[in-house]
């Protein structure tokens, strides 16, 4: 067995009702802290009193968009005139990342610029960032256990990341009962999203096997939860869908991802309306055709993807339908629809074949490939 690290968050708690160890574990961290919440405050109305009670100041900003430059910059403009202690993220992945990097930047002696890749100069991180909490009210990112911060820089019309592993939350508290009743729409799009970010650390070419073993446990169980979500509200479902995209965050932290993440972090620049997770489920059945189809005369990689595509035909189409159909027959959009202009295809498969999540895909697809990929997800 070759040798293989796997780094997390400092400590999870995952599952119903650990919400309400919030506040004391974030009054442990710090006394001032930066709240960064999503569009809607609903999820964190019980919490700001909550830390008041424990003596607690709440400086709260709200990330109602996937996180930019500007409003990262705004964000750690006003935490650092407010002298925060620890940053708390309750929200979506935007919230988190902005949050994660938020905290991050405070303390760092130069701007964003220094230390975002590709766009900047990508040097290290030289000041330890700020305690971290990650709560997260969606099911799809696994941001709360990730070690980077995905931000987009208008100027270059990229998305890119910031990334250290000392940007690891500290906690990251991890209750499906935050996501219930999350309209279906948002479900299915998260959901993609989760459960590609199983399915490409699995068939990655950095895969361990402590990442293995989390995506075989969590690739069947989260294709079935989203199929019983689009079937209805199912409590049950969403704590299986929680903790897909929880293992999906592990999983990705330590093995990669692939080609539908070097797509989708080009198409999020040039398209920035464009839910990641609807952008992700529009891109994988025909990134998982493309890929198979270059890992011919690969047994061992065939397998992965046989494996793979046994485990959507059990548990969401069913051998009805492909993946494509069942996604399009529960609403999700093409990348045409979603503001994606065919025009622009061939840019956008150039720049994701230098891209940083293009490095773990299993087999190096070419341009031309790539940008077949997306006519086809149109």
């Amino acid at each position: 067995m070759s040798p293989f690290d796997f780094a997390s968050a400092g400590r999870i708690r995952f599952g119903r009702g650990v919400i309400a160890e919030a506040p004391e574990a974030i009054a442990a961290l710090g006394r001032r802290v930066f709240l960064v919440q999503g569009a809607s405050a609903r999820r964190s109305g019980a919490l700001i009193p909550a830390l008041s009670a424990l003596g607690v100041q709440v400086v709260p900003f709200t990330c109602a968009k996937e996180p930019d430059l500007p409003l990262l910059n705004a964000a750690i403009s006003e935490a650092q005139a407010a002298g925060v202690d620890c940053v708390v993220a309750l929200g979506g992945g935007a919230a988190i990342d902005l949050g994660k990097a938020a905290a991050a930047l405070i303390p760092a002696p130069g701007g964003a610029m220094d230390h975002l890749e590709v766009v900047g100069k990508g040097l290290p991180l030289t000041a330890d960032p700020l305690p971290f909490v990650a709560i997260p009210t969606t099911a799809g990112t696994g941001a709360e256990v990730t070690k980077n911060a995905v931000i987009t820089v208008p100027e270059h019309a990229r998305k890119v990341s910031l990334r250290d592993a000392r940007m690891l939350a500290e906690l990251a508290l991890v209750d499906p009962g935050l996501t219930d009743n999350t309209p279906k729409a948002v479900t299915l799009a998260s959901g993609l999203d989760a459960v590609t970010q199983v399915i490409e650390p699995y068939l990655s070419a950095r895969a361990n096997p402590l990442t293995d073993a989390l995506c075989r446990a969590a690739i069947p169980r989260g294709l079935s939860a989203l199929r019983r979500l689009m079937q209805g509200e199912d409590p049950a479902a969403r704590d299986d869908l929680a903790f897909t995209s929880l293992c999906g965050g592990l999983a990705l932290a330590n093995a990669g991802l692939g080609a539908v993440h070097g797509l989708a972090g080009v198409i999020g620049g040039v398209a920035p309306t464009a839910p990641h997770g609807a952008i992700c489920g529009a891109l994988l059945p025909h990134v998982l055709m493309a890929n198979r189809d270059a890992c011919a005369g690969q047994p061992d990689l065939l397998d992965r993807f046989d494996e793979v595509q046994d485990w959507i035909d059990g548990s969401l189409t069913e051998r009805r339908f492909t993946l494509a159909d069942w996604s399009a027959q529960h609403g999700l959009p093409g990348l045409a629809a979603m503001g994606v202009s065919p025009e622009s295809f061939a840019a956008i498969a150039d720049a994701a074949a230098a891209s940083s999540s293009m490095k773990a895909n299993p087999v190096a697809l070419p341009s031309d490939v790539l940008e077949q990929v997306l006519h086809a997800a149109a």
